[in-house]
C-alpha cells in the first residue's frame, strides 16, 4: 500500500512537472486516446504471446510493463493531462498517484458496494498504483541484475499485473 510520505514526494514532483512544463493541461482528443489504449493493448498481446511461446522473459517484462504505461497515460489524458517526453515514466507513476489513485478507489469503492465482494477498494487502489511504480522500476533494473530463473518468475509476475492493471484501468477509463 502506497504510504504517506509516497504520496507527498508525489503530489511535490507533480507540482514541479506542471510548473517547467514536463506535464501540462491537454484538450481531449479521441485520436490520441486512441492510440494510447491500442498500444496498450498490442503491448499486452506481445507479452502473452511471448509467454505462451517461452520466448525472453525480459520482453516480457517490459511488454508487459509497456501495456500499463500506455493505459495509464490514456486515463491521464482522458482526465485532461498530457505528459511530456522528458522522464515520462516517473512523471507518470507520479501523476497516477495524484490524479487517478482517488478516482480509482472511488469506482472500486462502487463496485464493491454492489457486488459486495471480499475486496478493500482503497487497498486495491493503492495497490494496483503501487504496482505500476514496481514494474517500472523493474523494467529498469531487470536486465543486469537477476538470473535466468528470477527473470521466468517476475515475467509471469509482470504478465499478470499487467492484465489486471489494463483491465481496471480500461473499466477507470469507461467511467470518466
Amino acid at each position: 500500500m502506497l504510504n504517506e510520505e509516497r504520496i507527498k514526494e508525489a503530489e511535490r514532483n507533480v507540482r514541479d512537472y506542471i510548473e517547467s512544463g514536463m506535464m501540462k493541461k491537454s484538450l481531449f482528443q479521441e485520436k490520441i486516446l486512441m492510440i494510447l489504449q491500442k498500444n496498450a493493448h498490442d503491448s499486452i498481446e506481445i507479452a502473452e504471446f511471448l509467454s505462451e511461446n517461452k520466448k525472453s522473459d525480459l520482453w516480457i517484462i517490459v511488454t508487459s510493463y509497456y501495456s500499463m504505461f500506455y493505459v495509464a497515460n490514456a486515463v491521464l489524458f482522458k482526465i485532461g493531462y498530457k505528459i511530456g517526453d522528458q522522464t515520462p515514466h516517473k512523471i507518470t507513476s507520479d501523476a497516477l498517484i495524484v490524479f487517478v489513485r482517488n478516482k480509482l478507489k472511488k469506482r472500486l469503492l462502487e463496485e464493491y458496494e454492489e457486488a459486495r465482494n471480499d475486496a478493500l477498494p482503497g487497498i486495491k487502489a493503492d495497490t494496483l498504483i503501487e504496482e505500476f511504480d514496481k514494474e517500472r522500476t523493474k523494467r529498469g533494473t531487470i536486465q543486469y541484475e537477476t538470473t535466468v530463473i528470477e527473470k521466468q518468475a517476475k515475467a509471469k509476475t509482470s504478465l499478470l499485473r499487467a492484465k489486471i492493471f489494463l483491465f481496471e484501468m480500461e473499466k477507470l477509463l469507461e467511467s470518466l
